[in-house]
């Protein structure tokens, strides 16, 4: 059985990175999960940085450079894709954004996702649903159900259900989905009826 085509797109600035460890993070997690089921995977690691000036000529040009068109293959061929990178003005970075502008409109149909990010503060984390997620329901691509965010505190926390449990609910949805099953959220958060939060609130008065 040929590997699974795992493709990570990582938009850190820095060397090291928070948004690069978070993505070797995530596709470790990803790797492990499908090695538990005998599949094998390849992973292939796009650091944007380096694409940075490749990426604004192709918008003057309308061409990509060899370097570029070659992670626009992988992009394409990718089996799915985890897509990691910094909150900046509570979105994306422009570089992120530049990247996934010069993909082919086509290319992530249907192709499963996992979103991540990194920021300063947890204030920052519904970037992943208010820009993330809507860019790539756009791109007609399958975004698991659990988006991954690591403020700075998540680094330094022993987090079995934080940080550490995000990443591993996250990757086995995309693992799920690689490996042709429909993804379940493994979330156990309890969900409170809003008519039961409003009388509480109520009985607070």
């Amino acid at each position: 059985m040929n590997p699974l085509k795992l493709v990570v797109v990582t938009a850190g600035l820095t060397q090291p990175s928070s948004t690069r460890l978070l993505s070797d993070r995530l596709g470790e997690a990803v790797t492990r999960q499908l090695a538990d089921e005998g599949r094998g995977v390849d992973v292939h690691v796009i650091e944007l940085r380096e694409l940075a000036v490749d990426i604004a000529n192709n918008f003057v040009t309308g061409f990509p450079s060899p370097a570029l068109n070659a992670e626009l293959e992988a992009v394409t061929a990718a089996d799915a894709l985890i897509a990691v990178t910094p909150i900046f003005t509570a979105s994306y970075s422009g570089l992120f954004k530049s990247f996934f502008d010069v993909v082919d409109n086509t290319a992530l149909t249907g192709k499963p996702v996992l979103i991540a990010a990194t920021g300063g503060t947890p204030r920052h984390s519904l970037a992943l649903e208010h820009a993330l997620r809507p860019m790539f329901a756009y791109l007609r691509a399958v975004v698991v159900p659990t988006a991954v965010y690591a403020a700075a505190e998540d680094w330094g926390a022993a987090d079995a259900e934080g940080l550490s449990g995000r990443i591993a609910r996250a990757a086995g949805e995309l693992a799920e989905l690689m490996a042709g099953r429909p993804a379940t959220s493994h979330a156990t958060d309890e969900v409170i009826p809003f008519e039961q939060q409003l009388a509480a609130l109520r009985a607070q008065q």
